[in-house]
């Protein structure tokens, strides 16, 4: 996908590739797209879910410390990755520090309403009733962001549990937590984006335009 002239993951890599503390990129792709990632990259295959890629970038990796990023966030800066980096080298308990951005909406649980039973499908659940359950405290709610950055083995430990569990995990972060490791949280802004719909397309131009 092309964003301002460059594909998605070019703003991603360039943006490593400008930090002192990387040594290496590690890039879970799908075979046949090694080419369009350019020099000083290495290419693994990646999984069919999000987890099975992880493992396999992660399987390249030689160093204490690695940072996990989804290409699909092309508004992160080589200070970001820095600042995270020096976030869990101040901390050595620590197994993990993610950047996150404070929840500024109201959020509303749901649950379906009466006699509407679970929707099985996206389009029921778009079109099912459901009712406010409850309101969270939005004062303790972070946006989690990527990249996510970690000590390495914490990580690979995290990732040794059944298909089901890690699978189901919408971020690394969220196993490193289950298994008990302490995970930071570092302020980020909304601008770090993820690229999910055009709307958000445009508004990445935008945001680079402005750069």
């Amino acid at each position: 996908m092309p964003l301002a002239g460059r594909p998605l993951i070019e703003w991603s890599l360039a943006a490593f590739r400008g930090c002192d503390c990387v040594e290496a990129v590690v890039v879970a792709a799908p075979p046949g797209r090694e080419p369009e990632l350019g020099a000083g990259v290495r290419v693994v295959a990646g999984g069919a879910t999000r987890a099975e890629s992880v493992a396999n970038a992660l399987a390249a990796v030689e160093t204490e410390v690695v940072a996990i990023h989804d290409a699909a966030r092309p508004l992160l800066t080589s200070a970001l990755v820095e600042a995270l980096v020096a976030a869990l080298a101040a901390h050595p308990d620590a197994a993990a520090v993610i950047p996150a951005a404070p929840v500024t909406d109201t959020v509303k649980r749901t649950a379906p309403a009466a006699g509407t039973g679970t929707a099985s499908t996206a389009e029921e659940a778009a079109s099912a009733a459901l009712v406010v359950v409850g309101t969270e405290d939005r004062s303790t709610l972070w946006a989690a962001q990527t990249p996510q950055v970690f000590r390495t083995a914490a990580l690979r430990a995290a990732l040794e549990v059944d298909a089901a569990t890690r699978d189901a995990a919408t971020d690394e972060a969220m196993l490193v937590e289950a298994a008990g490791g302490t995970v930071l949280i570092h302020p980020s802004g909304p601008e770090n984006l993820k690229v999910t719909t055009p709307h958000d397309l445009r508004l990445a131009e935008l945001l680079l335009a402005d750069r």
